[in-house]
């Protein structure tokens, strides 16, 4: 599990959006975005190595960039948290999005992307005859610096920026490192990262400028999106390619909207039942489980890869569906149990090992559902779904032969263990012990506590005991 949990009656923390910017740019470019999400989002701007207050850091190349960026993401140790990225941000916030994914140490907890006018994770689309134009920028006197870098914020928007903010971009670009300007557009935009972030479980949110000819909306189309299986994408009038500058308002509302669409976390017990899993009724160790419950758990890719994650996902959604905007992710709380061993250790003697065995019953599942449709489990309905499942529960789909396969006997025993474990999580979880009114965890305190149960017979309650929200809650 991940940190500690504290029970509290405070409302949880404000969404922490981490944030990069563009060649050039630094920290301040998001000033204005920081003003308009305030209350709402908690956004930390943070310099690259090079550029802004980290003109002195060095570690130009995309896999530096991404670990320093990583190593001030940890400094705050956010729970739920965004990352967005602009431009050259953009193509580091994919490598982090990718050691996220793959279960990097303190990365756990990230929701969604933002990526605006961002450079792909595959070499950057420039113009030779541009790059080249660049690379001879800034190495004359102060006078025809500053012309250079009048002329490339006028060149990266579609209206004028108000003075103050085009005089802080232009700033901005007079302190850059001048070999992290050159590194970037010699090495870093030619970077072919795309193998390594493959294809994204986490939610993206990509944000196009109208009139920005480099990385508008065609590149972005063809070059960003087919690495999201989650992806939505706007187009903002009249912008160019510093949308954060040239457009703030609409940018916080992009944002805004997808975050107002989107699951906020897992849910959490009320206040009465936050009260009694804090009271002396409940000893030590129990309480621990139960706050340990309520973690986010971290992803575990060498027990399960993303695509074959998402796939359990679907399936325990047709096993314990929950309704809601919360929900709780049965899918990683089953893997995390079996990567760090606190299952009950059971299991069907004809079945290989838990970890093996399902991953073997995914592909199977996967493979039957491709002869009801190509794009397999995850194109069919939720009637088809719950159909082909059936036939898996009453031993009518499997394979035999090879090492790989289970035969439709052990497919019955596979699924039947998932559907244990896919419930047993759901039913440990303080959230669904809360609607169920269940009081079993008070099975008295340490010490000299209060007694566990004096009333016992049927249909009586204790006056500290909670009430069941399963009739009045969908």
């Amino acid at each position: 599990m991940a940190g500690r949990s504290e029970i509290s009656d405070q409302k949880p923390d404000t969404l922490t959006m981490f944030a990069l910017h563009f060649l050039g740019g630094s920290a301040r470019e998001w000033q204005p975005l920081v003003h308009r999400l305030a209350g709402r989002v908690n956004v930390i701007p943070i310099d690259l190595p090079g550029f802004g207050d980290a003109a002195d850091v060095s570690g130009y190349t995309v896999d530096a960039m991404a670990a320093y960026v990583a190593g001030r993401i940890r400094e705050h140790a956010p729970g739920r948290w965004m990352l967005a990225g602009h431009s050259m941000g953009g193509k580091v916030a994919c490598a982090i999005a990718r050691m996220s994914e793959d279960g990097a140490a303190g990365l756990a907890g990230l929701s969604h992307l933002v990526l605006m006018a961002g450079s792909p994770p595959g070499p950057e689309p420039m113009d030779d005859a541009k790059r080249q134009e660049m690379l001879g920028w800034f190495r004359g006197n102060e006078a025809e610096n500053r012309a250079d870098a009048v002329r490339y914020i006028k060149a990266n928007v579609g209206d004028a920026l108000p003075d103050t903010l085009q005089d802080g971009a232009i700033a901005d670009v007079l302190r850059t490192r001048h070999a992290a300007w050159l590194a970037w557009l010699e090495d870093g935009s030619r970077e072919d990262w795309s193998a390594r972030i493959g294809t994204l479980d986490t939610p993206a949110l990509i944000l196009a400028g109208e009139t920005d000819e480099g990385l508008g909306a065609d590149a972005q189309t063809t070059m960003m999106v087919p690495h999201f299986r989650a992806v939505q994408m706007t187009v903002l009038p009249r912008a160019g390619h510093l949308l954060p500058l040239e457009c703030p308002d609409a940018v916080a509302d992009c944002i805004l909207d997808v975050l107002a669409s989107q699951p906020h976390g897992e849910p959490r017990p009320d206040a009465q039942y936050r009260a009694l899993i804090r009271s002396p009724r409940v000893n030590e160790r129990t309480r621990q489980v139960l706050l340990d419950r309520l973690e986010t758990v971290a992803p575990h890719p060498d027990v399960l890869d993303a695509p074959a994650m998402a796939l359990l996902r679907l399936v325990v959604e047709r096993v314990v569906p929950q309704q809601g905007e919360r929900q709780i992710d049965l899918a990683a709380r089953m893997i995390d149990a079996m990567a760090t061993a606190s299952g009950d250790g059971w299991r069907f003697a004809d079945l290989p090992a838990d970890a093996e065995a399902l991953r073997r019953g995914l592909r199977i599942l996967d493979h039957a559902a491709c002869s009801l449709d190509r794009g397999g489990f995850a194109a069919l309905s939720p009637k088809q779904r719950d159909t082909l499942l059936g036939d898996i529960a009453n031993a009518r789909s499997g394979t035999t032969g090879p090492e790989t396969s289970l035969s439709p006997q052990q497919m019955k025993r596979w699924f039947e263990d998932l559907c244990a474990a896919a419930t047993q999580m759901y039913v440990a979880h303080p959230a669904t012990q809360d609607r169920l009114g269940y009081s079993g965890i008070a099975n008295r305190g340490d010490g000299a506590g209060p007694a566990g149960f004096v009333h016992v017979g049927l249909g009586e309650r204790e006056p500290w005991e909670p009430l069941s929200k399963a009739k009045t809650q969908p």
